[in-house]
């Protein structure tokens, strides 16, 4: 008996923090055509090195006629040419959780995006 309230709450414990482990994932969808925006001023040593990334940290309201959200990547300073070359989408367990607690009417978004090269 003693082992067992000693043992059930690190089991517990345990299977709690697997569930957070879980909850937090990123997607990376990439083009093979195209060449991607590329910034000479970059510091960055991750998978992004040389590249022109868009981020964006943002929280998405989505009412209750809607069933879907889209984001618009229109022509701008930022993507001259308006198509995307790579796209990272990554979920965290704020955004489960927010999402959960107001069921799916909020969503947190992290997203990464580089826009292909212009062509001549």
């Amino acid at each position: 008996m003693k082992f067992l309230r000693i043992v059930l709450p690190i089991l517990l414990f345990a299977f709690f923090v697997l569930l957070l482990f879980q909850s937090c994932y990123s997607v990376r969808l990439r083009s093979v055509n195209g060449a991607p925006m590329p910034d000479p001023l970059s510091t960055r040593t991750d998978y992004y090195r040389d590249m022109q990334v868009v981020e964006l940290d943002t929280t998405i309201g989505i009412d209750l006629t809607t069933k879907d959200f889209t984001l618009l990547i229109k022509e701008t300073d930022l993507c001259p040419t308006g198509k995307l070359h790579t796209v990272e989408y990554r979920s965290t367990l704020g955004g489960v959780l927010l999402s959960g607690i107001t069921f799916g009417r909020k969503r947190r978004v992290r997203i990464k995006y580089v826009c292909m090269k212009p062509t001549n």
